[in-house]
């Protein structure tokens, strides 16, 4: 079977909260060019089904949420079957779709099933006003298009029966415009990165958390001072034990102090437990913002037990670390100089560089489906592929039981 990458993009609500997730593939071989012809983005959508719908289980990739896919112009005309899946299944109909009667006819019928139907990389034009008339959401992406033209989309969608998807927000800036102009839905990266302001108090919950995080990186930290650490916080104690007893580690004896899981799992273990809880602290952010850690983490590790397994705790660091300046609203440069890292995590954390820094910009990469950038060491497509697949199955459990305060 021809190798393919396939990852997912969140989409949000006005509330921040995941609405549904894209999914999206790209042959490894063609990297980050787009696919020529009809017959490969056939193809390209076809594998997506079949390895998201059966291989994995659509459930495991996307929960409960609506799945976003692709489908040509065959899809639609019944040319190719589309999984009978009408409440999860939302058809995206592409911005090059030859526009026939049959389309619309056909377009009709899936709508009365109940497939709820999105344009993608919408741009106005006389002849998609019939599909706009059938479609429930229209996405539009925002880099397309200038201030100007973007208002006047909007003010033209106005009067038919849809919601507005907003596509590649990447900054604050831009998600509080689309906010102005009343779209429904977000697709991009804009909460990834820090609101700083200037002159801004950093909140004490934060100090709080930010210094127990560095006293937990002293690489001198023996089993008794790190008990002692883990100990003081009540709440941390708690959490920690519940999750190591849950059917996640499948111990066969309860663990029933600190001291008792640092000896059955490890010291380097425990700290980065103690750390993925910790982060799940900041209640101000959006929840999604501790899923893209917690997923960067996992496939950081994945990828360094096919590199060196006794690196695995530090480069789940460096996933779960990535995040950290959105979550303190403070540059990475000024949240990494609290923290006693290592060089190479460090380097890793600033600049993506070394082996740490090369593993954490191939998540990175991964997650936003830009496909030429994935690649770590020697490992073939199959398996960063998997490493991927086993961090989002990991997150949807360890997501729920990190953060249950």
């Amino acid at each position: 079977m021809e190798n393919i990458f396939i990852g997912r993009q969140a989409i949000y609500d006005k509330q921040l909260k995941v609405f549904a997730y894209e999914l999206l593939s790209r042959s490894n071989t063609e990297h980050n060019q787009a696919f020529v012809g009809e017959h490969n983005a056939n193809h390209a959508t076809t594998m997506v089904m079949l390895n998201a719908l059966t291989e994995i289980g659509l459930h495991q990739i996307v929960h409960h949420h609506p799945a976003f896919i692709n489908f040509t112009y065959d899809f639609l005309v019944g040319e190719f079957k589309i999984p009978d899946l009408p409440n999860q299944l939302v058809l995206e109909i592409l911005e090059d779709v030859k526009v026939t009667d049959e389309l619309i006819a056909a377009v009709k019928r899936l709508s009365e099933k109940g497939y709820l139907i999105a344009l993608d990389d919408f741009i106005y034009h006389e002849k998609m006003l019939p599909l706009v008339e059938i479609a429930n959401i229209i996405k539009i992406d925002i880099l397309q298009l200038d201030e100007q033209e973007l208002r006047e989309h909007v003010n033209k969608l106005r009067q038919y029966d849809v919601h507005l998807l907003a596509e590649k927000v990447e900054t604050q800036k831009q998600y509080e415009l689309c906010i102005e102009l009343g779209f429904d839905y977000f697709q991009g990266y804009f909460f990834c990165e820090p609101k700083i302001v200037s002159g801004q108090r950093t909140p004490s919950n934060r100090i709080t958390i930010i210094n127990l995080l560095a006293k937990l990186q002293d690489p001198e930290v023996h089993i008794e001072r790190l008990e002692e650490l883990i100990s003081q916080d009540l709440a941390l104690s708690f959490r920690l034990l519940k999750y190591i007893n849950s059917a996640a580690f499948a111990l066969q004896r309860k663990v029933d102090s600190i001291h008792h899981a640092i000896v059955m799992l490890g010291l380097n273990t425990i700290r980065s437990l103690a750390n993925l809880m910790l982060m799940s602290n900041f209640d101000d952010k959006p929840h999604d913002l501790l899923v893209i850690a917690i997923i960067r983490a996992r496939m950081c590790e994945e990828l360094a037990l096919n590199f060196d397994k006794k690196m695995k705790d530090t480069f789940f660091t460096a996933g779960l670390f990535s995040v950290i300046d959105a979550l303190m609203d403070s540059s990475m440069k000024d949240v990494v100089a609290q923290l006693p890292l290592t060089h190479a995590l460090r380097d890793a954390l600033l600049e993506q560089k070394g082996i740490i820094g090369e593993a954490l910009k191939c998540c990175i990469a991964f997650e936003r489906a830009d496909w030429g950038n994935v690649q770590f060491q020697n490992l073939d497509a199959t398996t960063i592929q998997k490493s991927y697949f086993n961090a989002v199955i990991w997150s949807n459990d360890a997501v729920m039981l990190v953060a249950n305060k």
